[in-house]
């Protein structure tokens, strides 16, 4: 059989059911044998067969008994082709839109949402925080999912009538052909930081992983670039999409302006075409300003004018865990943020300094089991930046917190300053960070963002900054 005659079957009308993971396998059913960076899917064929797969999808020669091999060059995107055939490809029934790069793709597709929801029309959105389809909405489990959750989350979309996706595109998704069978209308690329060398292992492979996604999209598509990042133009030569460049304060094709800038939020003007439109909004940050340029380009590209954006770019109030704020009424501010970077958390201690009439406390550690090179280098940027700087665990994972901050404190020009603190238990680190604090005093707690649980060990147990901040507040008050 060959991989045509085998989507003639899965679009017929009792298509069988694509499957990856052998385990979940029922007879009749597809089997693609996808490699994985744990596992190859080649190696449990015989599992899948055994189960009753009719039909097994590899890139590999393969043999067993039972089950019809269908050879193909990539499996990973023969999974994505089947998952979207199986569900009426749901994909072609929607103008979808993509954010890739290190920093800003949680908040640009946040904007990007809103803006469509500005304009009226319905908007699904998959990224680090949540999978809403206007059917379901729930915590994001992975940045991107596999390609049958897209598919199947698409479905959903089309079902409740919605006419746009935004998603975001993470490195990991991007070099695994997680979004193989979806045509992309336009994506974005922020930029390139140091992270994640601990699965890519140089920063060309990251790069060359960012880059599959506009290497892929059309000469009908757009590629959404920002100006200011020098690998951009690495990915505009990769390109056959027509090209919109954006960048603050200098010249492309959509600009902005920044007119202010204080705790409470930023005004600026944004440009394009001949076109200048006044932006109100309570993100803070030039780097936030830029991702505010990179969401108005998806929208342009997506067919919506600029009135319109702007409206809805002014619309969104919030992003849980960017630069969120604590609300308690005192004298003092707490803000909880996701900067997990060296590159993020310059950028947010750089927007805060100026905008900090008292000391600006960062609190701040390094996820375990994950790229170790950045660690010196967070080190370096709050000592530089930051007043006070409490040094805690983040989600430790398997490794030692003790082991973790260690590497850290590697990092500090002067370890034994009394600048820096070190306390090993979050909860006890956030209360003295904030027990700390004076009168028009910052306290910025980074690196876990949103997430409402902390990682100890394999075992994940509930924690929120932004409660556990809550209750010390409320004591202090």
């Amino acid at each position: 059989m060959t991989f045509d005659e085998l989507l003639a079957v899965v679009t017929s009308k009792n298509p069988p059911g694509i499957i990856t993971d052998s385990r979940l396998v029922k007879g009749g059913d597809v089997f693609v044998a996808v490699e994985g960076t744990t596992y190859d899917g080649h190696n449990f064929i015989e599992q899948a067969a055994a189960n009753g797969a009719e039909y097994i999808v590899c890139q590999k020669n393969c043999y067993c008994k039972g089950g019809e091999i269908i050879l193909v060059d990539d499996s990973a995107r023969a999974a994505g082709v089947l998952a979207q055939a199986a569900r009426g490809n749901p994909a072609s029934r929607l103008i979808n839109l993509a954010v890739t790069g290190t920093n800003g793709k949680t908040t640009i597709t946040f904007l990007v949402r809103s803006c469509i929801r500005s304009a009226g029309f319905k908007c699904g959105l998959i990224g680090t925080i949540i999978y809403d389809t206007g059917i379901s909405c729930f915590d994001a489990p992975l940045t991107t999912p596999d390609c049958l959750t897209i598919a199947e989350k698409q479905q959903e979309m089309v079902e409740a009538g919605a006419k746009y996706m935004v998603i975001e595109a993470s490195s990991h998704a991007l070099s695994q052909n997680r979004l193989a069978g979806v045509n992309f209308r336009a994506a974005a690329f922020t930029n390139l930081t140091g992270d994640h060398l601990d699965y890519h292992k140089t920063q060309a492979e990251y790069l060359a992983a960012k880059t599959k996604l506009f290497e892929q999209l059309s000469e009908d598509a757009t590629a959404v670039l920002n100006k200011e990042s020098p690998e951009a133009a690495k990915i505009a030569e990769k390109t056959a999409a027509k090209i919109l460049w954006y960048a603050v304060d200098s010249p492309a094709d959509i600009t902005a302006v920044i007119e202010s800038m204080d705790v409470t939020g930023t005004a600026f003007t944004l440009e394009y075409g001949g076109q200048k439109q006044k932006v109100k909004t309570p993100l803070l940050g030039r780097y936030n300003v830029s991702n505010h340029l990179a969401a108005a380009g998806l929208c342009l590209a997506a067919g919506f004018d600029l009135q319109t954006i702007v409206k809805g770019l002014s619309a969104l109030d919030a992003i849980p865990g960017r630069l969120e704020r604590v609300d308690w009424g005192g004298d003092f501010t707490v803000l909880v943020d996701f900067a997990h970077t060296d590159d993020a958390l310059k950028n947010v201690l750089t927007t805060l300094k100026p905008l900090c009439k008292g000391k600006l406390t960062a609190v701040f550690g390094c996820g375990g089991d994950r790229d170790r090179t950045k660690r010196p280098r967070m080190a370096r940027v709050t000592e530089q930046l930051a007043d006070v700087v409490v040094v805690t665990s983040d989600n430790p994972r398997t490794e030692k917190p003790e082991d973790i901050i260690s590497e850290i404190a590697a990092g500090f020009e002067k370890p034994d300053s009394a600048k820096i603190i070190v306390e090993p238990n979050r909860e006890k680190a956030i209360g003295l960070a904030l027990n700390a604090a004076g009168e028009n005093d910052i306290v910025l707690i980074a690196g876990k963002g949103h997430e409402p649980y902390q990682i100890i060990g394999k075992q994940k147990y509930h924690f929120s900054d932004s409660e556990t901040a809550g209750r010390f507040l409320k004591e202090i008050k």
